[in-house]
């Protein structure tokens, strides 16, 4: 069925199509003579037994020839502000991109249905009247708390005069207390319109390219390069109080949940208000506050991670994109979507520019600005004076560490130095827990986890055993499993937390911390442990990724790689690039201020293009390898790849519908079907999985290709189908 419009049927009755947070396609519904519903209205519908809350859609007057008769009545319309035509729009468009039913795209814009009920005033009471004939001493501490005029909730009012809630309701009854009723959240402040710090000439150059495109009141796409501690923030700050001062709504998204809280301090100090925050960790009350705020336009800035891409606002005039080259901008489970390039499309459908910032832009971002479809400006000095680290390779093989060590001499001499100054030190290993095998000693056997094709990996400060993909958990046993041998199990490898151990023996002085998804759960431990940090209290921060990002520290002067050639390995097709961006991006970490810094990158693979890159500071002839080699290979950006994940408990149904679709594969010039093959990781969370790879010319619909091949390969039974356009991940 096709939405459409209030409508008349064909005996006369107005009817809507209505548009349910569920993979279904919209339904006709009748609209009752006394309700009045406009396209973007929030209804409550009948849905078989139930009654569900959907939008009212609109996207022309095709409507199905449906039997009045056939039709049942849309039960109310919600008290809600409605969803845009542009908002309707750019759920249809990701909808069809990205090969998902525009009802489950819809669910993301209305992850809590609660917020679209109006909340209730809160009852208060304030002084009102004279005091009563028969003032006990618990009546006169509520009156003595009323007396200067502030109107308070029952609970609160209670709690300041130490009584119980019959003396207030006995005050309210003698009339010395009168109620009013008082919003039910504080408004959302305004951003002020203060002066930002005093920008570099530089700077200044950036920040007025930035203010050009929004002055011209219409879409485009800005990359903002520059090089770690260039400043790039605070320049596309003077977009945002420009928007914010022509009166619209501003989107800054973020990759990661532990940038937030310095972004927050930022913001704050520059704005004198904190932003509106999005993301999964907020309470539902905050989340409700959140959504019709932005909805009423009551908020002006929002920043969160990429689900606040689908909030409802109600004028909302520039995006910006930091650190726009991140993986994490990529969803992988259920509505598959890359928020960089869907905030692209909002952009577009609204009319209005968005900013796309990065030390270390992705390839796809530079092939657009070179094909002159973006636009760039550059900022390729550090701010204030600050020069960028120097980076050396610790080639392992001429270097290496002492038998059970993980820090090779020259990494251990540099901290020890760095200590003695009284300087800060960072060291990076992007594997979380102790070590990411445990193997029997006598027999060999390796510790998986039941319900995935993984390793356990061993977190002892927590005496656990996980699995990093289904979340297993069990206790480290003290015999083998396979053979019942005793005391025989062996980490092997490193871990954050054994490389933590190896740093603590050795520098027993030394205050660490360990920085990790695991460790830190949250905006607010984050915000706890970056203003540790910042302080001096802790001389050396260890971490995986989440460190390597947005993090300013003043005396941090020694950064050290443990196992650089780690993101190099499994021949992805972004392996390169995305171990050029991570270490450059955990390098840029030091040296941010008056002292200069340093990075050592410990390596067996010296010789890599990569690693010959970060060391010489010559990005763009790897980058133009890179491209050149992504263009002989007929890979993205250059081509386009849809990938079909089969998956099931059953392994001999996931083959048969694996094959079926092989089967039904499309075939001709510039179609290539690469599988079925069993994925790297072949079962997760208890399902088998299977993976099928379509690649096609750029200017391909790929889309329609993949719609027709699964029109021919017919439904799939028995199994998951998840289809996921221009993939990031090949697990």
């Amino acid at each position: 069925m096709h939405a459409m419009s209030t409508s008349a049927g064909k005996a006369g009755c107005r009817r809507v199509r209505v548009q349910l947070p569920l993979p279904l396609d919209a339904y006709d519904y009748r609209v009752p003579d006394d309700l009045d519903v406009q396209a973007g209205d929030f209804v409550r519908v009948p849905l078989g037994p139930r009654e569900r809350v959907g939008v009212v859609w609109d996207t022309g007057d095709d409507a199905e020839d449906v039997d009045d008769a056939r039709l049942r009545d849309v039960v109310e319309r919600l008290d809600a502000p409605p969803f845009g035509a542009p908002l309707r729009r750019f759920i249809e468009w990701v909808a069809h991109y990205n090969l998902a039913a525009p009802g489950s795209v819809l669910r993301m814009a209305m992850r809590d249905p609660t917020a679209l009920v109006p909340p209730a005033p809160i009852t208060a009471f304030r002084l009102g009247g004279p005091a009563p004939d028969r003032l006990t001493p618990a009546r006169r501490r509520v009156l003595d708390v009323a007396a200067d005029g502030l109107a308070r909730s029952r609970a609160d009012l209670a709690a300041a005069a130490g009584v119980g809630s019959g003396v207030i309701k006995g005050l309210v009854e003698a009339g010395s207390l009168e109620t009013v009723e008082l919003p039910p959240w504080p408004a959302f402040p305004r951003p002020l319109a203060i002066d930002g710090p005093a920008l570099s000439a530089a700077q200044r150059q950036a920040a007025d390219g930035l203010l050009a495109r929004l002055s011209e009141a219409r879409f485009s796409t800005t990359l903002l390069q520059g090089v770690t501690g260039s400043g790039k923030t605070e320049v596309y700050f003077e977009a945002v109080a420009a928007a914010c001062k022509a009166g619209q709504q501003v989107l800054v998204l973020l990759p990661e949940i532990a940038l937030t809280a310095p972004w927050l301090d930022r913001f704050e100090a520059r704005f004198g208000v904190a932003p509106a925050v999005w993301h999964s960790d907020l309470r539902p009350k905050d989340r409700r506050r959140v959504w019709r705020g932005v909805a009423l336009g009551d908020v002006q800035v929002v920043v969160g991670a990429r689900s606040a891409l689908f909030l409802p606002f109600a004028d909302l005039g520039l995006i910006v994109v930091d650190e726009e080259h991140e993986s994490s901008f990529k969803q992988e489970d259920g509505v598959c979507y890359h928020a960089r390039d869907m905030a692209i499309v909002r952009a577009s459908i609204g009319n209005f520019p968005i900013v796309l910032a990065s030390a270390t832009p992705s390839l796809e971002t530079i092939s657009n600005v070179r094909a002159g479809r973006y636009q760039r400006v550059t900022l390729p000095e550090r701010h204030g004076g600050a020069r960028l680290p120097d980076i050396a390779l610790v080639n392992m093989r001429h270097d290496p560490p002492p038998r059970g060590c993980w820090l090779s001499p020259r990494l251990n001499m540099a901290l020890s130095d760095t200590l003695a100054c009284g300087e800060q030190a960072m060291l990076f290993l992007n594997r979380r827990g102790y070590a990411p095998l445990t193997l029997c000693g006598a027999c060999g056997f390796r510790l998986n986890c039941p319900n995935c094709s993984t390793w356990l990996v061993e977190h002892r400060f927590q005496n656990r055993l996980q699995c990093h993909h289904c979340g297993y958990q069990t206790r480290r046993p003290k015999a083998c499993p396979e053979c019942d041998e005793e005391d025989v199990l062996k980490a092997c490898g490193p871990g954050v937390e054994r490389l933590a151990e190896e740093v603590a023996e050795a520098f027993p002085e030394a205050r660490l911390a360990l920085m990790t998804s695991d460790t830190v759960r949250g905006p607010e431990a984050a915000s706890r442990l970056i203003q540790a940090m910042t302080v001096g209290d802790i001389d050396v921060l260890i971490g995986t990724q989440i460190v390597a990002k947005g993090h300013h520290f003043p005396t941090l002067t020694l950064v050290g790689v443990v196992d650089a050639d780690l993101g190099l390995a499994g021949g992805d097709l972004r392996a390169a690039e995305r171990t050029f961006q991570l270490l450059s991006q955990v390098s840029g970490r030091a040296g941010r201020a008056d002292r200069p810094g340093r990075a050592l990158l410990q390596t067996y693979r010296p010789g890599e293009a990569v690693m010959t890159a970060l060391v010489s500071g010559q990005v763009e002839p790897f980058v133009d390898a890179e491209l050149a080699e992504r263009q002989a290979a007929g890979m993205p950006p250059f081509a386009r790849l849809a990938a079909l994940i089969v998956s099931g408990p059953d392994a001999a149904k996931v083959t048969a519908a694996a094959n079926g679709l092989a089967r039904a594969a499309p075939r001709g010039p510039g179609v290539d079907v690469w599988g079925p093959v069993v994925a790297p990781l072949a079962m997760v969370r208890g399902r088998h999985r299977q993976r099928l790879l379509m690649r096609t010319g750029k200017d391909t619909n790929i889309q329609r290709l993949v719609r027709q091949w699964l029109a021919r390969a017919g439904p799939v039974k028995g199994v998951d189908l998840r289809l996921d356009v221009d993939p990031y991940s090949f697990l």
